[in-house]
């Protein structure tokens, strides 16, 4: 199999971070969701264990129950972190979008929430928890690029895991269960989006040690 290294690399290279670019208006059919958490399927885990699980949630008044959670876990950090950050600039500009999408954030179609099964004990080690994110964001990345091919942008937000158990109740996932982000998902206006700047990858690579 060839692939087209071009359109491979756009695709890679222009999976953005979309907030104030989602279509808060058009709505996301379950079917194209469904496609793309089947791709999201293909991605690697940890032994093989496939313990990945999705909460998607469209319902208006969950959606609403949801963005009241989010404020109230977001509302203080970002306040703290608009207080404290240029408005001119990249990051005044992400902290704005990401102050929009605080108030925004149940009026977006769909809100996904990817889980996997088993969650840290007590003082657990650091290679645990690296194997447990590791087998569910390869397979969060997946999901946004394949929303990224049909139109639909996302981003990933954690901060409603300030209210993780509050959530859990309101969605009835099982106390097993370790809810690791929140993605608002929505079709994009416009589909242009471009690379980021960032520096080049030799100024960031050790060769053989630091």
């Amino acid at each position: 199999m060839e692939f087209d290294l071009a359109i491979t690399d756009a695709l890679l290279s222009t999976t953005r971070a979309v907030r104030k670019r989602l279509d808060l208006e058009k709505p996301v059919p379950r079917e194209v969701i469904l496609e793309c958490i089947a791709l999201s399927q293909q991605a690697p885990t940890g032994s093989n264990t496939q313990g990945w699980r999705w909460v998607i949630v469209d319902d208006a008044d969950k959606r609403a129950a949801l963005g009241e959670l989010y404020r109230s876990g977001a509302g203080d950090y970002l306040s703290a972190a608009a207080a404290a950050t240029p408005t001119e600039g990249q990051t005044g500009r992400v902290l704005s979008s990401a102050m929009w999408l605080m108030e925004n954030i149940e009026k977006v179609p769909v809100l996904a929430i990817p889980c996997i099964e088993g969650r840290f004990p007590e003082g657990a080690p650091l290679a645990m928890m690296a194997s447990q994110y590791g087998s569910i964001f390869p397979a969060v990345w997946s999901f946004q690029l394949a929303l990224r091919a049909r139109g639909l942008g996302s981003v990933l937000t954690t901060l409603h895991l300030m209210k993780e158990k509050e959530t859990a109740e309101l969605l009835g996932i099982p106390d097993g269960m370790l809810q690791v982000a929140m993605l608002p998902v929505a079709y994009t206006k416009g589909t242009d989006f471009k690379r980021a700047a960032r520096p080049g990858a030799e100024t960031i690579t050790h060769w053989n040690g630091w």
